[in-house]
């Protein structure tokens, strides 16, 4: 008799949801590297504001945080200087083909770049289309318009893909710097 080897089903495979968005942040963070090396602006990403409560330590040099908390909502993800002017802005991912939801962006972000836009500074989205591939930068007006609608009668509660493509400014990825954000800063702003 021989004994043929069972098939066992493969084990499902979890999703793993933790650096949903990672990768943006890193292809920003390397094009604020590039800033900053040529002299062009110095933008950096905020940390995040938490409070430490418990620590493991199972060696002298390897501590671990095995609790934390939030102490404070966070603003947006990266700010700092550009030609004299303070900028703020905060990366977002969307799986949708269709549209951004605006549940992405909340109430305190939105406040924050409102209050950065209405002294003077530089408050935007950059806003990636996974599906697309696509990148845009989106200005917080044009965000602001959106998120006053949601709140009317049958206001949208995103903003749909089309409106990126017609009013929102396109950015390309590339080598070096990945994404040239402060080349459409330039023409929507100066």
């Amino acid at each position: 008799m021989i004994k043929y080897p069972i098939k066992r089903k493969a084990p499902e495979k979890q999703t793993n949801y933790a650096n949903l968005g990672m990768t943006l942040e890193t292809d920003i963070i390397a094009t604020n590297a590039y800033y900053l090396a040529n002299h062009i602006a110095v933008i950096h990403k905020k940390p995040t504001p938490i409070q430490v409560v418990n620590v493991s330590y199972p060696a002298r040099n390897k501590a671990k945080i095995t609790e934390a908390y939030y102490k404070t909502p966070s603003t947006t993800d990266f700010n700092g200087l550009y030609k004299g002017r303070y900028i703020d802005f905060d990366a977002k991912e969307t799986n949708s083909e269709t549209s951004m939801p605006l549940k992405n962006v909340h109430l305190h972000q939105m406040e924050h770049l409102r209050n950065v836009h209405e002294h003077g500074g530089i408050a935007f989205l950059i806003v990636h289309f996974k599906k697309h591939n696509e990148y845009f930068v989106l200005p917080f007006s044009l965000l602001e318009e959106y998120w006053q609608s949601q709140h009317q009668a049958n206001g949208r509660k995103s903003i749909p893909y089309e409106v990126f493509r017609e009013r929102a400014y396109p950015l390309k990825f590339a080598f070096n710097p990945r994404l040239d954000y402060l080349s459409v800063v330039e023409r929507f702003l100066f």
